[in-house]
């Protein structure tokens, strides 16, 4: 499988470049979701970042997208299609 080293913004993981793996045609998934385990019994928690069009093109960055932090997990904004209901 390839991957793209990928920026994240905000939340816990602000700034760090990781390694993303990609589809077929080269784009990471849309939604990235990290588990994190709960300490000493407490109930584990997900962080939730969805993929952004990286705002500067060209400089010195190595991938097309970026993910953000999304502090309340909800989807991220899906075409709205005549048939489909919601």
């Amino acid at each position: 499988m390839r991957s793209e080293n990928t920026q994240f913004v905000g939340g816990p993981l602000d700034g760090r470049v990781l390694p993303v793996l990609v589809g077929m045609l080269g784009n990471p998934p849309r939604v990235y979701r990290v588990p994190v385990p709960g300490l000493d019994g407490a109930p584990a928690t997900e962080y939730v970042y969805h993929r952004a069009p990286h705002p500067d093109p060209r400089r010195g960055r190595t991938s097309r997208w970026r993910y953000e932090y999304d502090p309340l997990g909800r989807r991220p904004d899906l075409p709205k299609w005549p048939w489909s209901r919601g």
